[in-house]
């Protein structure tokens, strides 16, 4: 198994790539969402499918659909959208803030929360799983266990 320090570099590595695809998209870091949370004025947004979420999910996150049913309530809030790695989440970031809605992407999504020592739930309980895609995107920190 690779390093801690190897996996933060090869996440680090993607995100570059998220970046350039995506450069008008807002970002915000783990560390200083992390920071800011909890902030009642912060609603996540996790744009994974069931599966993944059923897997983890940051704490109190909405689906894109619970979000979008909540505008007129939401609006006035500062909206993170996260998925994996950041590329869905940078897409729903631009489509909705082509709609007017600005929506912050969480650089290096759930894989970067994990460096950033975030806490995830399956639910009802804290838990160290995050979905991930294959031996590749095996990415999370020490201490969290990549499943696929």
């Amino acid at each position: 198994m690779a390093s801690q320090e190897d996996r933060r570099r090869a996440l680090e590595g993607m995100v570059s790539r998220v970046r350039r695809r995506f450069p008008d998209v807002k970002t915000i870091s783990a560390a200083t969402l992390l920071e800011r949370l909890p902030d009642d004025d912060t609603v996540l947004v996790d744009v994974r499918s069931p599966a993944e979420r059923a897997v983890s999910t940051l704490p109190g996150a909405l689906t894109p659909d619970e979000f979008e049913g909540r505008l007129d309530e939401l609006g006035e809030c500062t909206v993170v959208a996260y998925c994996t790695v950041g590329a869905r989440s940078s897409r729903y970031a631009r489509r909705m803030s082509r709609k007017g809605v600005p929506v912050l992407n969480l650089e290096g999504s759930l894989l970067a929360w994990t460096h950033a020592g975030g806490e995830l739930t399956d639910g009802p309980s804290p838990t160290k799983r995050v979905h991930v895609f294959g031996p590749r995107w095996n990415l999370a920190a020490d201490g969290y266990e990549g499943v696929w």
